[in-house]
């Protein structure tokens, strides 16, 4: 989508909207037509863009009944979006905070049904048992949206890995961590819990 490549190219402030209809090959009067303002349009494009990433995620889970590898492939399709050159996922992480106050009150809408979709699936692994128990879920998903999203600031096409390879190294350093068998515990509970990973260490908190 041009008007998506040029957003993100340019900023919200150099893109144009005479720019993204000569892009699109439309006439600047039928593009202004249908979005007045160009916060409209970042907003449809935006809105566009997680429509296509959920239904990735979603067809792509349907691959595997088990909770850790929809997760994983989930994350590729995440990463995979937020490098794409028209990525709205990336303007959603990067440009919503531009948009006028009405524009955002819709967006926070549109991030709450992305969000959705990986809380499903995080509380899905926790059910089934495949996380440690008691964690905070909240800071689970925080951890690793952070962690994937810092790619789109240092990856180069061509690199020595590809997007896929990416998110699976990502997937196994979250899954299992960095520890040598060594000196991981025998249990990861008491470690989760002691220093703040887990549910009850915030009630201890209170």
């Amino acid at each position: 989508m041009a008007a998506a490549r040029l957003f993100r190219e340019r900023g919200i402030a150099g893109a144009s909207m005479r720019g993204i209809a000569q892009e699109s090959g439309i006439l600047l009067g039928s593009l202004t037509h249908r979005y007045p303002k160009k916060s409209d349009l970042l907003l449809a494009v935006m809105e566009a863009g997680v429509r296509r990433a959920v239904t990735a995620i979603e067809e792509v889970v349907e691959a595997s009944d088990a909770p850790l590898e929809r997760l994983r492939l989930a994350l590729r399709v995440h990463l995979n979006e937020l490098l794409a050159p028209d990525s709205a996922v990336w303007l959603l992480l990067n440009e919503w905070a531009r948009l006028p106050e009405e524009s955002r009150a819709e967006l926070r809408d549109v991030r709450q049904r992305y969000d959705s979709v990986w809380q499903r699936l995080v509380e899905e692994a926790s059910a089934a048992g495949q996380l440690s128990p008691d964690l905070d879920l909240r800071l689970v998903h925080l951890f690793v949206f952070g962690a994937v999203n810092s790619v789109a600031h240092w990856y180069e096409p061509g690199g020595a890995r590809t997007p896929d390879e990416i998110a699976d190294a990502f997937s196994a350093l979250i899954a299992v961590g960095v520890l040598s068998d060594a000196a991981r515990p025998p249990t990861v509970g008491p470690l989760l819990h002691g220093m703040g990973a887990s549910a009850r260490s915030v009630d201890d908190c209170d």
